[in-house]
C-alpha cells in the first residue's frame, strides 16, 4: 500500500529556503584570511567575552537573570542559515491562515509556482548574504531556547577596518547582544509579544495581487528620489502600507529602538574600567554606521540600516532622557507589560513616557 504524499506547508511553497542558504552562502564575502589556529583562538576569545558581559550587563542594567548558554560563534553562511529558520517560523503560522481563507473563498492557495519560489529564496539569500558581512551579532528571541549569534568574519574584519584593540572591541560587540539577551530573558512575555506583532503586520500586508503591485509601483516611481536622499524619507517597506499598517509599523519601530537603543546605552556605560579603549571603539564605530562612499551609502539606503542607525539613536536619546527622569530603576519599568513599552511618539518624548507609567 503506498504512502500518503507528503504535503508541503504553504510556507516552504512561497519560498525556496535551501536556494536562499545557498545564494546567502555564495553572496556573502569570504571574510579575512586566518590560520586555523587563529580561528579557534578568536572563537575561544569571542565565548569567553560572552561570558564576561554578563555580570556587567547586569549590574549596569539591575535587571536580574541567569547567565546566557545559548552561545554561538558562527561563519556567515551560519549566521544566514539561523535567520532563514527565524523567518521561516515567523512566516509559517502566517502562510497556513493565508491558505485556509483562500481556500474558504474558493481562491487559489497561499503557495506560489516553483519559478516564483526560486526567485523570492534568491532575494532573501542575497539580501542576508549582504548583511552578514555587515552585522557583528544578533540575539536569536525566537529561537527556543533564545540564543546568542556571534559572527566571528564580520567581528575580525570591522575590528582590523578600524584599527581597535581587538579583545576591547569583542567584549564591547557582546556587551551589546548580552543587553538584547538579558532583555529579553528578564522580561518573559517581550519575545511572545514583538512576534505576535510583527505576525500581525505581516498577516495584513498579505493583500490581493493588483494592491501590491500598485503599491510597489509607487516604490518604484520614488525610487530615485530616495536613492539621491531626497523624497519624504521613508523606507520602502513604509512606502508600501497603508495609514492602519503604518500604525503597527510605528509600534513595532519603537520597540526595536527601545532595545537596540537601551543595549547601546549600556555597552557604552559599562566604562573603560571594563573596556579601556571604549571611546575610540564608539567615536570610530559611529563613523563606520555613517558609510563610507556612494555605494556603501546607495547599499544602506535599500537595505533599510540608515532606519536601523536611526533606531540606535533615536531609542539611545529615550533612555538617557527617561534615565534622567527616574534613573534606571524607574526606568526599568519599561519591561514590565506590553502596556508600558514606549509607544512610538514617547521615542521622542522621554517625558511623556515618564508622566503615562509613572504618573
Amino acid at each position: 500500500m503506498a504512502a500518503d504524499p507528503v504535503v508541503a506547508e504553504p510556507v516552504d511553497t512561497m519560498i525556496n529556503w535551501d536556494l536562499a542558504a545557498r545564494t546567502a552562502a555564495r553572496v556573502g564575502r569570504s571574510g579575512p584570511d586566518v590560520s586555523v589556529a587563529q580561528a579557534q583562538q578568536i572563537v575561544g576569545e569571542l565565548r569567553q567575552a560572552a561570558a564576561t558581559a554578563h555580570p556587567h550587563v547586569q549590574s549596569v542594567t539591575g535587571l536580574t537573570t541567569n547567565p546566557g548558554e545559548g552561545v554561538f560563534v558562527v561563519d556567515r553562511p551560519g549566521w544566514a542559515r539561523a535567520n532563514i529558520t527565524a523567518f521561516r517560523t515567523l512566516l509559517a503560522p502566517v502562510m497556513a491562515e493565508v491558505q485556509a481563507k483562500n481556500e474558504e473563498r474558493g481562491k487559489a492557495g497561499a503557495g506560489q509556482s516553483a519559478i516564483g519560489s526560486r526567485v523570492t529564496g534568491a532575494e532573501i539569500g542575497a539580501l542576508l548574504g549582504v548583511l552578514s558581512s555587515r552585522v557583528l551579532g544578533q540575539y536569536d528571541a525566537f529561537a527556543s531556547p533564545g540564543r546568542l549569534l556571534l559572527i566571528a568574519p564580520t567581528i575580525v574584519t570591522v575590528e582590523r577596518d578600524l584599527e581597535v584593540v581587538p579583545e576591547d572591541f569583542r567584549l564591547w560587540v557582546c556587551l551589546h547582544e548580552e543587553t538584547h539577551r538579558v532583555q529579553f530573558t528578564a522580561s518573559d512575555w517581550l519575545a511572545d509579544h514583538l512576534l505576535g506583532e510583527v505576525r500581525s503586520l505581516i498577516s495584513e500586508l498579505m493583500l490581493e495581487p493588483g494592491q501590491v503591485a500598485d503599491r510597489f509601483g509607487q516604490v518604484l516611481r520614488g525610487l530615485p528620489d530616495m536613492v539621491r536622499g531626497e523624497g519624504d524619507g521613508r523606507s520602502v517597506l513604509e512606502a508600501v502600507q497603508t495609514p492602519q499598517q503604518r500604525e503597527k509599523l510605528a509600534r513595532i519601530t519603537a520597540i526595536m529602538s527601545l532595545l537596540e537603543g537601551h543595549a547601546d546605552v549600556i555597552m557604552d556605560e559599562v566604562g573603560p574600567q571594563v573596556v579601556p579603549t571604549v571611546a575610540t571603539i564608539r567615536q570610530r564605530f559611529t563613523r563606520r554606521r555613517a558609510g563610507r562612499g556612494a555605494i556603501d551609502q546607495l547599499l544602506r539606503r535599500l537595505l533599510g540600516l540608515d532606519a536601523k542607525a536611526r533606531q540606535y539613536a533615536d531609542g539611545a536619546k529615550f533612555v538617557r532622557g527617561v534615565t534622567r527622569e527616574v534613573g534606571m530603576e524607574g526606568f526599568n519599568a519599561v519591561w514590565t507589560s506590553p502596556q508600558t513599552l514606549p509607544e512610538p511618539a514617547e521615542i521622542n518624548d522621554p517625558k511623556a513616557w515618564v508622566r503615562r507609567v509613572h504618573g
